[in-house]
């Protein structure tokens, strides 16, 4: 039987990969670009945040690096509902990265409040 690990790291990689993809498909007018920028970034910083959060040596740095990345995703998580509702995107794509962003969303403040 073939367990998958669970890594939390690459489900970070992964929806950052997921959210360029998702913005490379958005229309090429003002508003798909400025939208689909902020979000790759903002993703891009969550991903970016806790792989820097893995790497530091007290419980303190971690909790720094962990809440930036917390509120990247809520950040990206803001940005995902505003593309849904304005019909930017495809539909079932945003659904199932702002499901993703609100795993992580979660298993991060789970992880914070355990650190502290």
């Amino acid at each position: 039987m073939n367990e998958k690990k669970f890594d939390l790291g690459e489900r970070f990689v992964d929806l950052a990969a997921s959210i360029a993809t998702f913005c490379h498909d958005l229309s090429n007018d003002f508003t798909g670009q400025y939208y689909g920028n902020q979000l790759l970034r903002s993703a891009g910083s969550a991903a970016l945040n806790f792989g820097e959060a893995q790497g530091t040596n007290t419980n303190k740095d971690f909790v720094y690096r962990a809440t930036i990345t917390l509120r990247e995703l809520k950040e990206s998580r803001v940005n995902l509902k505003i593309l849904k509702k304005i019909n930017y995107g495809n539909e079932g794509v945003c659904m199932g990265l702002l499901d993703e962003v609100e795993q992580l969303i979660k298993i991060t403040a789970t992880v914070i409040k355990r650190k502290k």
